[in-house]
């Protein structure tokens, strides 16, 4: 029998280590039916979900090379030329995409920006109640800071983040089929948009990954006109729209807990330990898209049949007693800290390192500013996005002291 959670829920937003303890008392690998996808296989354990998304082998993003897994019929074709980027793709395309960007995204290029993250995080965590109290640190702080960063690093000028707000928040709001609709007028205009940057870049030339992108497209060929699009809008969404719901989710929690908070700001370089377990714990995305399954397979002892679809679920697996001892449990001294919220194989997240320092940044200029922060509404209130697999919460007004 099918196991039945809403996946949209406020129950299972509010507290998924209770809805992923039923399915996983289901079995290790499950059949669910899951907005917009459908009828779909999801691991509930740390090994199998790894095992889903190293062995390409097995389990693939495209059928035959072509149709993308986590699309249907019925989506526009904007919806199609947008999702064909390297987060949608097989070797060897995967890979000859990700190398153009890889070295922007190193280590060292990374933490070579922390200064001007934490300079940015400080500005906007000063800026929280220009506009009053309660502020929304949704909207005031935990989604300015990543937009900030990445059109920073591609190069698009500050005058025109407003509209990447506008964009992206629209993205945000898809819940389900219908919602695909309202969202063909921002994607779009975010395609004209970016279509425009490019061409400018490539007359006048510029600065950021955009600029490397035109270089690399003019050298030798290596990106298409419509991969580059898709590649700038990819960066643009998964650079912000993930690192917000890190930073609202972890925010979160240390107003709930003032010991945990404050034993944060009594040593920040513990920041980097809390930071991996906030990662495991709020788990912003849920769920890895949906593969193809190319041959039949045991998964766990149960039978996945070739063509059928399945899904590696992260929180599951970061919810895994298996791979934690009481995952259940916000704990910011966890080592060690078993989690794929990256993912892993070679669609692990590339810019992971950038997401960490923007975390780590946003807690330390946000709690520096305002060490009393406290909710401006009773925590029953707050409410998640009804978006599968993305556990974002919508508001999250807060007060710079107790009222």
């Amino acid at each position: 029998m099918m196991p039945r959670i809403d996946f949209t829920s406020q129950e299972y937003f509010r507290d998924p280590a209770a809805g992923i303890e039923r399915l996983r008392a289901s079995g290790p690998v499950i059949e669910v039916k899951f907005p917009i996808i459908g009828k779909v296989w999801i691991t509930t354990t740390q090994e199998l979900a790894a095992r889903v998304l190293k062995e390409s082998e097995t389990f693939t993003l495209r059928k035959d090379g072509g149709a993308i897994a986590g699309l249907r019929w019925w989506m526009p074709g904007l919806i199609r030329a947008m999702a064909d980027n390297m987060l949608t793709m097989d070797e060897p395309d995967h890979t000859r995409l990700r190398g153009i960007v890889d070295e922007a995204f190193r280590r060292r290029a990374i933490l070579d920006m922390e200064p001007r993250i934490l300079a940015i995080a400080d500005e906007l965590a000063g800026e929280l109640f220009a506009e009053g109290s309660p502020a929304d640190l949704v909207d005031r702080y935990a989604r300015r800071l990543p937009l900030s960063v990445i059109c920073e690093l591609l190069g698009l000028p500050q005058a025109d983040r407003p509209k990447f707000m506008a964009w992206t928040n629209s993205f945000t709001r898809l819940t389900g089929a219908v919602g695909f609709l309202g969202l063909i007028p921002a994607l779009a205009s975010m395609k004209r948009y970016l279509e425009k940057r490019l061409e400018a870049t490539r007359e006048q030339g510029g600065e950021g990954l955009i600029a490397e992108l035109v270089r690399v497209e003019k050298e030798g060929g290596r990106i298409s006109a419509r991969e580059m699009v898709a590649m700038v809008f990819l960066l643009l969404g998964a650079g912000t729209e993930t690192t917000t719901h890190l930073i609202s989710g972890s925010v979160y929690e240390l107003i709930r807990n003032p010991r945990l908070r404050d034993w944060l700001e009594e040593d920040w370089s513990r920041a980097n330990l809390a930071i991996e377990e906030f990662l495991r714990f709020v788990s912003p995305v849920q769920f890895t898209k949906p593969r193809f399954v190319r041959k039949d397979v045991d998964l766990g002892g149960v039978r996945v049949k070739k063509g059928e679809k399945i899904m590696a679920m992260l929180a599951a697996a970061n919810m895994d007693p298996d791979a934690n001892e009481h995952p259940e449990r916000l704990d910011l001294e966890r080592q060690p800290n078993r989690h794929l919220a990256f993912g892993t194989g070679i669609h692990f997240c590339l810019g992971h390192q950038l997401a960490r320092i923007e975390g780590k940044c946003a807690l330390q200029a946000l709690f520096k500013r305002w060490p009393k922060l406290e909710m401006g509404v009773a925590d029953s209130q707050i409410r998640w996005r009804e978006r599968p697999g993305l556990r974002a919460i919508a508001s999250l007004p807060v007060v710079a002291h107790p009222q």
